[in-house]
């Protein structure tokens, strides 16, 4: 019988970065064959988004309370469990009612719930395995997000493309299997614990820090910044660009997922040699021209441009502020990881509805959204910069 090690936690928790890119990028892929088979409009497609990550959300919260009792294997488990029937359930729901949309929404929130949990606890059980350099780890982690959203993009599009648009429920069956047989995976790996009980900060604590309110803002305009073009980079690319249902699958949020990836593997593979917060900075500056390419040019090759330089810049913004607050307060323990992932997708909820909702007011045009959300990156890079001058610079940041 195979003994399993820290080298399988971490391709599980690999695995399961790969299913949280399910979880949040394959129903985008199907928003226009819902609204063709289904008559929902894209209007309302934004309320799927919303719903994913506001269950998450409101998973991130409970998990500060329940997650160091039940223990991190058994909430992993059931975080794949979650998130199985969900993915199942957007091909199998719908078939049981005339309320199609409702069938979707309920099959969103079952998934989201198993989103949640791998959210919160992939990134500190990676922190807490046996491995040296923790921020070029926690780079690579998030970079199988990446990869996963190339993998769901690319094998959701030959997929219809070959057996045609009508077998997307059987590709959402395939895609539950991979969550199922990660659930079992997580099963038989060893998995540490990030801190000893009692040893870590309080939820009072950590609040009571002015730093750990700005992680939450940087936390914040991340997801937003992240989100905002992910969500919508497929929906663009067809309606905006006017390119086929599976080039603009392609070429829109596969172009952004591969870049993000790449930013993410370059700082894994550099991280000795680079400041991360200059790093950090430089990607919210580069994010401010990625929207601006895109909602200035009318040239589909340099809003494609955009939007893969887009990818690039926002790619170390996530994994890169957990790093920074987990070095910041090192006794933080699961509830800084699951506050701030709870700030995280506060910013994945906001940012993709803001662009949907204003879009909605100018005849779906997706640019005028996106010109909105540029203030999230404004912000990350603002605030970035105040904690490089108050803590860093000035030397006021004191660790719990």
């Amino acid at each position: 019988m195979k003994s399993f090690n820290f080298q399988d936690t971490l391709r599980a928790s690999y695995l399961g970065y790969i299913t949280q890119a399910i979880i949040n990028n394959f129903a985008p892929l199907l928003f226009l064959i819902f609204r063709d088979s289904f008559g929902i409009p894209l209007e309302q497609m934004t309320l799927l988004i919303t719903t994913n990550f506001l269950t998450q959300l409101l998973v991130d919260m409970l998990a500060i309370k329940f997650v160091d009792r039940i223990g991190y294997k058994v909430s992993i488990v059931a975080a794949h469990v979650f998130a199985a029937v969900g993915i199942a359930g957007l091909g199998l729901f719908p078939m049981f009612t005339e309320h199609k949309f409702l069938a979707l929404l309920l099959a969103v929130m079952i998934y989201a719930v198993g989103g949640g949990l791998i959210e919160v606890l992939i990134s500190p059980i990676v922190e807490a395995a046996p491995t040296e350099n923790k921020s070029s780890s926690m780079s690579l982690l998030h970079s199988f997000y990446c990869w996963g959203m190339v993998l769901v993009v690319v094998c959701s599009t030959a997929f219809l493309y070959v057996f045609g648009s009508d077998s997307w429920r059987l590709l959402s069956g395939i895609w539950a299997l991979l969550a199922l047989g990660n659930a079992f995976y997580f099963s038989q790996v060893p998995i540490a614990m990030l801190i000893e009980e009692g040893e870590s900060a309080t939820v009072r604590s950590l609040f009571s820090m002015k730093t750990f309110w700005l992680f939450i803002v940087l936390m914040i305009t991340a997801g937003a910044s992240e989100q905002a073009m992910a969500q919508w980079a497929s929906a663009f690319a067809e309606s905006g660009l006017g390119l086929t249902k599976a080039l603009g699958d392609l070429v829109g949020p596969m172009m952004f997922a591969i870049f993000m990836g790449l930013s993410r593997v370059f700082y894994a593979k550099y991280s000795e040699k680079i400041n991360l917060l200059s790093y950090i900075i430089g990607s919210g500056l580069l994010c401010l021209i990625a929207y601006s390419l895109i909602i200035l040019t009318t040239n589909p090759i340099l809003s494609l441009v955009g939007s893969a330089l887009c990818g690039l810049s926002v790619g170390i913004l996530w994994p890169g502020i957990f790093s920074i607050a987990a070095e910041s307060i090192p006794k933080g323990g699961t509830a800084l990881f699951a506050i701030l992932a709870l700030a995280g997708d506060v910013g994945c909820a906001i940012g993709p509805s803001i662009v949907g909702g204003v879009a909605g007011l100018f005849n779906e045009n997706l640019k005028y959204g996106f010109m909105v959300a540029m203030i999230f990156p404004v912000i990350l890079v603002a605030g970035s910069a105040i904690y490089r001058y108050r803590y860093k610079v000035r030397g006021l940041l004191v660790k719990a």
